[in-house]
């Protein structure tokens, strides 16, 4: 189901006589007149609000004789809103290259000739800036403090609260006095 489904289903069973119709239907297939009838509407209602549930894939409808009979699609309602979610995006390739012109600005202001000019102050460009420090970090190897020292020297003079910060951010990981990538 596309965004542009969901968001649809959800506007219309955002009314009251529209589930009262799938509440019917539910029970079993039913033509205008006869849904009128149940829910105390009119059939022009009925068939105004069965026209948005048919748009929307929540119901079905079939000819019979001089009727049209609708019916419940369970297919549509078989589907687990987390299951909507999950669903890959169109956004989803918007939404990741407006992070990474975000994280390369940040890094543009913030790196000039491969040094840190600054730590930044605010947390989420300075776990853009962490990030970007612990690359020089392989995955799976112990490193001793010393070691963790010179490599962030290499970006910045403090190397004492960028080692302390990249420990709370949890993209280092201390322990007996050895440090990891995380």
């Amino acid at each position: 189901m596309t965004d542009l489904q969901a968001i649809n289903l959800f506007k219309c069973l955002a009314d009251k006589s529209r589930i009262q119709i799938l509440k019917s239907l539910m029970e079993e297939d039913m033509y205008v007149e006869r849904l009128a009838e149940r829910l105390n509407l009119t059939p022009a209602t009925i068939s105004f609000h069965l026209k948005k549930l048919v748009d929307a894939g929540a119901v079905t409808s079939r000819k019979e004789q001089y009727y049209t009979v609708y019916a419940i699609n369970g297919d549509v309602f078989n589907v687990s809103i987390l299951d909507i979610l999950r669903e890959k995006s169109e956004e989803k390739t918007l939404q990741d290259e407006r992070e990474e012109a975000y994280r390369k600005k940040v890094l543009d202001a913030f790196f000039e000739y491969g040094k840190l000019k600054s730590i930044p102050a605010q947390r989420k460009k300075e776990l853009i800036v962490l990030k970007e420090i612990a690359k020089s970090f392989e995955p799976g190897r112990d490193y001793t403090e010393r070691e963790v020292n010179i490599i962030i020297a290499d970006f910045h003079d403090d190397f004492c609260t960028i080692r302390r910060d990249m420990i709370s951010e949890h993209i280092l990981v201390r322990d007996k006095g050895m440090y990891r990538k995380v």
